[in-house]
C-alpha cells in the first residue's frame, strides 16, 4: 500500500552529537556536514527520496497522517559520517509508552506504532542512499593504514 502523499518539506537538521542517538554511532572527529546536507535535501533529494519510499512503503495514509499531525518528520536528522565515508541519519519513532502520553487518537495499536516505526526507518535509509549515490562526492576523511594485512590470498 503506497502512500499517495505529496512530498512534505525536508527536516531541519540539528546540531546534535549522532553518538548522542541510540541507533546511530560515529568514530573520530568528523565534520557533519548539516548545512550541506539540509541544501542538498532542499535542493530535491528529500523529495526523491520521499517519493521513491512513498510508492513502496507498507506504511498505509492513515499511518502517515499520524506522522504528519504529530510532526515527526521534522525530526529526522542526518549527517556526513567521514570515518565510514557515508551519510548517517537517525529516524524519529514512537515511543514505547505512545498508550500512556495519549500521542494521536489514531494510534491505537503495536501494529500501527511498528508500521510508522519502520517505515520512517525505510524512509531515512532511502534518504541516505539518494544523498550518497546523487549528491554527495566527499571523499572520506580517514585513509587505511599502509600495513593492514591483505586477506585476498
Amino acid at each position: 500500500m503506497p502512500v499517495t502523499a505529496e512530498p512534505p518539506d525536508p527536516p531541519t537538521l540539528e546540531s546534535v552529537d549522532p553518538n548522542e542517538y541510540e541507533d546511530a554511532e560515529v568514530v573520530g572527529d568528523t565534520d557533519y556536514r548539516r548545512e550541506e546536507i539540509e541544501t542538498f535535501l532542499r535542493e530535491g533529494a528529500w523529495a526523491e527520496a520521499f517519493e521513491a519510499w512513498a510508492a513502496d512503503t507498507d506504511l498505509d495514509d492513515d499511518g502517515f497522517e499520524i506522522v504528519i499531525d504529530i510532526e515527526m518528520l521534522q525530526h529526522f536528522d542526518f549527517f556526513w559520517d567521514g570515518f565510514a565515508d557515508r551519510v548517517g541519519y537517525h529516524a524519529p519513532g514512537i515511543p514505547e509508552d505512545w498508550k500512556q502520553r495519549d500521542l494521536h487518537p489514531d494510534l491505537d495499536s503495536w501494529a500501527t506504532v511498528s508500521a510508522i516505526n519502520a517505515g520512517l526507518t525505510e524512509l531515512g535509509q532511502q534518504v541516505c542512499e539518494v544523498l550518497y549515490d546523487e549528491y554527495i562526492d566527499w571523499e572520506s576523511e580517514y585513509e587505511a593504514p599502509d600495513d593492514l594485512p591483505d586477506f585476498d590470498d
